[in-house]
C-alpha cells in the first residue's frame, strides 16, 4: 500500500510545480465524505502576510501528494475557488469530532483525523479515533479502517462492525491492518464517489 497521511498533515504543505516553483500552500482539504476521496484543496499564498487565494486546486490537478509537498504540473490546473469547494460543500458532513459507530450500533469513539493515501489516489483509508475506554481512563488514540462505503450524516461516521477488529495503535502499522481488513471482508477501501454528504477536513 502507498504511504498513509493524516489530513491534518496536509495543512500548510507547499504546492510546488514540476518546474520547482513554490506557488501556494494548502489551506483546507476538501473531501467527499460519502465517496471517500479528497476532491481538492483551498489555497493560501506563500509568506507570513499572504492570505487566502481566489483559486483552488482540484485533486485532478495533483501530480503527486507527499509528506513534504503537493506537486502539480503548473498553475494552469488551478480552478475557481467556489467551483472546488462546491465539490465538497463546506460545512456539510464534517467528520472531525463526530462519533464513530459500527453498522450494528456500537459507538467506537470520536474522529480526531482522517487517514488518506499519499500519491495520486486521494483515497480516504480510515480514521484516527479517540477510542472509548473506561470512564476513569483517558481515551487512547487508535486507527480504524473505513468500509467500501462510508455513511456520514454530520452526526456520526458509520463503519462496518468488523472494522473494529482491525484497529492499529499507530499510523505506521495501520496499512497492514487495512490490508488484512480488506482481505477478510473482500471490500475494496475506495468506494464510488457519492453525490452528497460532502465536507471539509481541516
Amino acid at each position: 500500500m502507498t504511504g498513509l497521511m493524516l489530513a491534518s498533515e496536509l495543512h500548510k504543505l507547499v504546492v510546488v510545480t514540476l518546474g520547482g516553483e513554490a506557488v501556494a500552500q494548502i489551506k483546507d482539504t476538501v473531501f467527499d465524505a460519502g465517496g471517500g476521496r479528497v476532491t481538492g484543496f483551498t489555497l493560501s499564498g506563500r509568506g507570513l502576510l499572504a492570505g487566502p487565494m481566489r483559486r483552488s486546486l482540484p485533486f485532478s490537478g495533483v501530480h503527486a501528494l507527499g509528506p513534504a509537498a503537493v506537486m502539480i504540473p503548473g498553475e494552469a490546473v488551478f480552478e475557481d475557488r467556489d467551483a472546488v469547494v462546491a465539490k465538497g460543500e463546506a460545512g456539510h458532513g464534517r467528520v472531525i469530532g463526530v462519533p464513530v459507530v459500527t453498522d450494528q450500533g456500537t459507538e467506537v469513539g470520536t474522529v480526531r483525523d482522517v487517514v488518506i493515501e499519499a500519491g495520486t489516489s486521494g483515497r480516504v483509508i480510515g480514521f484516527e479515533v479517540a477510542a472509548h475506554e473506561n470512564a476513569d481512563q483517558p481515551r487512547r488514540k487508535v486507527f480504524i479502517p473505513r468500509g467500501q462505503t462510508m455513511a456520514v450524516s454530520g452526526e456520526a461516521v458509520v463503519v462496518p462492525a468488523r472494522a473494529s477488529h482491525f484497529v492499529a495503535e499507530d499510523l505506521s502499522s495501520f496499512g497492514a491492518q487495512v490490508e488484512a481488513f480488506r482481505a477478510e471482508t473482500g471490500q475494496p477501501i475506495a468506494g464510488t464517489p457519492a453525490p452528497d454528504e460532502k465536507g471539509l477536513a481541516r
